[in-house]
């Protein structure tokens, strides 16, 4: 992992396009789908908290694995919010 900086603005660029793709998928699709997306849009929200918090933990003994796993957990965690978006579309 380069630095903490572009972990924090990978997990931000990442998850700020789930939620723009989701408020695209709100405006060109039918309203059925909008109280799921809103879920989702939520859910997105709380990953991003729980993976900066993850991010700043001080007590970490070996700090370059710690920064791999939060970003195979980001990595994971967008992958499903991402399924269950085009599970909704279709």
């Amino acid at each position: 992992m380069a630095s903490v900086k572009n972990l924090k603005k990978n997990i931000n660029f990442v998850l700020s396009d789930i939620i723009e793709e989701c408020y695209v998928s709100q405006l060109t699709g039918d309203d059925k789908n909008n109280a799921k997306i809103e879920k989702i849009i939520d859910e997105t929200i709380t990953t991003f908290d729980d993976l900066i918090v993850k991010v700043n933990e001080k007590n970490v003994e070996n700090k370059n694995k710690h920064f791999k796993s939060v970003n195979a957990d980001l990595e994971s965690k967008a992958h499903k919010l991402l399924l269950k978006l085009e599970k909704l579309k279709v």
